[in-house]
């Protein structure tokens, strides 16, 4: 059957219903469904949280249960494994649905393509219907299962020439109350913040999520990259109550009086936490999706310098600071043909500053 104008919009609806889950369903991926029958949505439904009903099992309760001959849209492959919950491409071939649609494949070596298979083989018509929004929303998911590692997004804040800081470090504010705001949204979709304990040590912060409207998503983990231990007992990321991990080498001492606390626990790398790739690897384990750093410009320049970045979140101030400053990533680079090269995403006024999005540009 040839895809509809209709088509597209009802499987649109269910896309944009999956971004209500996005902030709180890791480390399973956003998804959103909507159940269509005589033209008209019987049911709507999204996966809020790991545990808790999937999508499809929402949008049926929805419907009231009776989603027999029905068309089903879903912004990702229905799974085909019982995991927490039991597999929804199962529950859709039992409810006798005539037709699903779905916007992406999912990539997990348990559903790849098995989902579709298993509602094909009992009769279902299934159609793939490809949509950028739905590869979105799983951009993170996708990464943490082929890559074995998440999706990195790099925040910096700067002068339009350049600057983080004064050389003296002071640095606040560059940046405009607006764009600090804009930060909590995307502190809102990691699911770990990563910083190096110079930042801790200068600035004392908490790289937590303090906006209200973010209220129903969990605090994402704080990762402080700190090889010698040098995070003071009376650092908020410690102290705060929030979750918090501290990655040192495994020379260092101490690390036993630090995880003392509930919410805190340390990671022992043989580099390091030089060694990027394995806090990342580790991270993923975790079930992250994606991260965040919010770093100095040593920190940054490594996640650069290592080709260890996905995207590139540049707020950056209408002001000048002159040669007097710190620099926004610290790396180097001995010809141009070596520099790390992005593309422009999108580039948006953010308050008196504006917001520039760059993405690698091989991911």
């Amino acid at each position: 059957m040839t895809a509809t104008t209709a088509d597209q919009l009802f499987l649109r609806a269910a896309t944009e219903l999956a971004e209500q889950g996005r902030m709180t369903c890791a480390p399973n991926p956003p998804v959103g469904c909507v159940i269509v029958r005589g033209g008209q949505i019987i049911g709507r439904g999204f996966h809020a949280q790991a545990g808790h009903g999937h999508a499809e099992v929402n949008a049926r309760d929805d419907a009231g249960g009776d989603i027999s001959e029905a068309t089903v849209y879903v912004s990702l492959e229905p799974c085909a494994f019982e995991g927490r919950t039991p597999a929804c491409a199962n529950m859709l071939i039992e409810a006798q649905v005539a037709r699903v649609v779905i916007a992406a494949n999912d990539p997990h070596p348990q559903v790849a393509g098995a989902g579709v298979s298993l509602m094909r083989a009992a009769g279902i018509e299934v159609e793939l219907l490809p949509d950028p929004l739905a590869d979105e929303l799983i951009t993170g998911y996708v990464s943490r299962i082929t890559r074995q590692r998440p999706f990195v997004r790099i925040k910096t804040g700067s002068s339009l020439d350049g600057a983080t800081a004064l050389a003296s470090g002071q640095s606040q504010w560059i940046t405009s109350s607006a764009a600090r705001a804009d930060v909590q949204y995307w502190r809102a979709r990691a699911d770990a913040i990563i910083t190096g304990v110079g930042t801790v040590l200068a600035d004392d912060p908490q790289l937590n999520v303090r906006d209200p409207r973010y209220d129903q998503c969990k605090q994402p983990l704080r990762v402080i990259l700190d090889t010698d231990l040098q995070t003071p007992p009376a650092a908020k990321v410690l102290t705060d109550g929030g979750p918090t991990l501290v990655v040192h080498g495994r020379d260092a001492t101490d690390a036993h009086q630090l995880s003392r606390a509930p919410n805190v626990s340390t990671l022992a790398l043989d580099q390091g936490p030089a060694d990027l790739a394995s806090v990342l690897s580790y991270l993923a384990q975790q079930g992250c999706n994606e991260v965040l750093v919010e770093a100095g410009a040593r920190v940054c320049g490594s996640f650069a310098e290592q080709s260890l970045w996905d995207e590139w979140l540049c707020y950056v101030a209408p002001k000048w600071l002159g040669s007097q400053t710190r620099p926004l990533a610290e790396f180097k680079v001995m010809d141009l043909a070596q520099a790390p090269v992005g593309l422009v995403k999108s580039i948006e006024r953010v308050g008196d500053d504006c917001r520039i999005r760059v993405q690698r540009e091989a991911l």
